[in-house]
């Protein structure tokens, strides 16, 4: 159980909360928990789709962001985002188990996307203090220096809402992910 209450339908959150909820519909047919408990503040829930929808538009691939998201929330041990994102890897990111295992452990099976999901996780692991080496790492792997920023931003914007989702206790209403083996 959440730990305040989550409006239980878009006519139960904030009236300047329901046009954003509404188009948070739109775009994925439903309206998660995470969504509608963030909705308790209109201007958090603006600007948490503001970010979003902002770097959506960025360089980063939407599969490299899915995978950073996997290892951000495993290392934040976010039970919610785990399980959100574990569902959109597979059936939006077509990401095999494989893959979501190794995002998970902080890597890829895919080369390139291996040094983005590394330095994401350093980031997390580090609070943001990163060696040169793991820039130039991400560098050599073939990122720009947008796109490395934009793994900056990316990291930040799965740490807010792991943190929402963990302070908050928003109820899971995603498959829950399982647990990764020793």
């Amino acid at each position: 159980m959440s730990r305040i209450p989550t409006p239980a339908s878009v006519s139960d959150a904030p009236a300047a909360s329901q046009p954003l909820l509404d188009n948070v519909k739109k775009s994925l047919g439903s309206v998660p928990n995470m969504f509608r408990i963030v909705s308790t503040s209109p201007a958090a829930l603006e600007g948490y789709l503001s970010l979003s929808g902002a770097l959506g538009k960025g360089k980063l691939d939407p599969v490299t962001r899915e995978r950073i998201a996997l290892a951000v929330a495993q290392l934040n041990g976010c039970s919610y985002c785990l399980a959100a994102h574990t569902y959109l890897g597979t059936n939006i990111a077509k990401l095999s188990p494989a893959e979501i295992e190794a995002n998970r452990r902080g890597g890829s099976t895919d080369a390139k996307a291996d040094a983005a999901v590394k330095f994401a996780a350093e980031i997390v692991r580090d609070r943001g203090r990163v060696s040169a080496a793991a820039i130039e790492d991400v560098k050599v792997a073939g990122y720009s220096d947008e796109e490395i920023v934009e793994i900056v931003l990316h990291v930040s914007l799965n740490t807010l809402t792991n943190y929402v989702n963990e302070v908050l206790g928003t109820e899971v209403d995603f498959p829950e992910a399982s647990d990764l083996a020793a």
